[in-house]
């Protein structure tokens, strides 16, 4: 093996497997539209244990961990997460590390640390050192494509059924319907606070209009108004929304480098950060660490199971994302997915690592 010790538990085997999940109805948002989700699930195995990880993402991903993240990680010493992390992310250098193979390294990277864990038999959230036992989440979903009915019924039900104490909507695809759409959903939740999310569609103006017309209804977060690379725009949206109203972005960070630009900008209120595409759970904590540096929120974007031991260990951390197409696929696919309570989700304490378990006979029919 290269490198400059002897592995005292070498890593035996690496394996990726992609699987693409129809959703179970027509989904879009602001700028793009999508009928199903692909997983990337990663096996990492040393020492008679075997860690998983996984992102949502291209199965392209799935070829990044063939070659070249393998040949890096096989070898190495699985108890050596940053470092090993260092040499995924050289080794993309050429193909570019933002992207595809961001989410590649994110998925390995989290198998390494849920083999870590199994390694020392301890839960993942003992592991990274947790700091509170459960974690808020809000549900997320009303996708542009749903009528009033359904946005109703799905915003409601997180609020009635999973004790949501916030929701997120769509918005953006039909701008001159979305405050009535707004209003709609305010119907249907009461007093929880709601979330709207653009995902960059909108021009600054017609942000800053929208800002006035959601206040009224009670709207207090504004997620991508325009384009997260557009730091100005984010940051005039920033001093001029109304008081109560946060801005937040960042869920396409895939390197620290992004998440300090966005921070020393001041484009956020909140900043967002997405362990399947920023590194895994090694990068995410860097976030968390920036984020923390500038007095700033941090919020887990989708994933929540995945998101679940490394958010529990972020003190900064203000809420999960309860994103219905994760939430769906993670319930259809690992033993041991969280269920909400309360409005909040809780790491299990009962398994070492992550607590999840892959199920291959529900995920056969859906493998690429």
């Amino acid at each position: 093996m290269a490198g400059s010790r002897e592995a005292t538990c070498p890593v035996e085997r690496i394996e990726a497997r992609a699987f693409r999940i129809p959703t179970d109805a027509p989904e879009s948002d602001g700028t793009i539209a999508w009928d199903s989700t692909t997983l990337v699930l990663v096996e990492v195995s040393a020492g008679g244990k075997t860690g998983l990880g996984y992102s949502y993402a291209s199965a392209a991903a799935r070829d990044v961990v063939a070659d070249p993240l393998a040949g890096t990680v096989k070898g190495r010493d699985a108890f050596d997460i940053p470092e090993i992390w260092r040499l995924m992310v050289a080794a993309v250098r050429n193909l570019g590390w933002r992207g595809v193979c961001a989410c590649a390294i994110s998925a390995v990277d989290v198998a390494l640390w849920d083999l870590k864990a199994k390694l020392l038999n301890l839960p993942a959230v003992r592991l990274v050192g947790a700091s509170r036992e459960e974690v808020p989440i809000y549900g997320s979903g009303g996708f542009t494509s749903y009528d009033d009915a359904r946005l109703k019924e799905q915003l409601g039900s997180w609020v009635a059924e999973a004790g949501c104490r916030a929701v997120k909507m769509k918005i953006g695809r039909a701008p001159a319907k979305d405050v009535g759409r707004v209003r709609a959903a305010r119907s249907a939740i009461g007093d929880a606070e709601l979330y709207v999310d653009a995902n960059g569609a909108l021009r600054r103006k017609q942000a800053l209009c929208f800002c006035r017309e959601f206040a009224d209804l009670g709207v207090t977060w504004f997620e991508e108004p325009v384009s997260s690379d557009d730091l100005a725009g984010l940051h005039l949206l920033r001093d001029r929304a109304p008081a109560g109203m946060a801005v937040a972005a960042g869920e396409y960070g895939y390197d620290p480098f992004y998440f300090r630009r966005m921070l020393e900008a001041g484009a956020v209120d909140v900043l967002q950060a997405d362990a399947t595409r920023c590194g895994g759970f090694t990068g995410f904590l860097k976030a968390a660490a920036l984020a923390e540096a500038h007095n700033t929120p941090l919020s887990a974007h989708t994933a929540p199971a995945l998101h679940l031991p490394v958010a529990a260990a972020s003190p900064g951390l203000m809420n999960v994302e309860w994103f219905h197409d994760h939430a769906r696929i993670e319930h259809m696919l690992f033993d041991g997915a969280p269920t909400p309570a309360g409005g909040c989700i809780r790491p299990n304490l009962s398994e070492p690592g992550l607590g999840l378990a892959f199920r291959e006979k529900a995920a056969a029919p859906f493998a690429l």
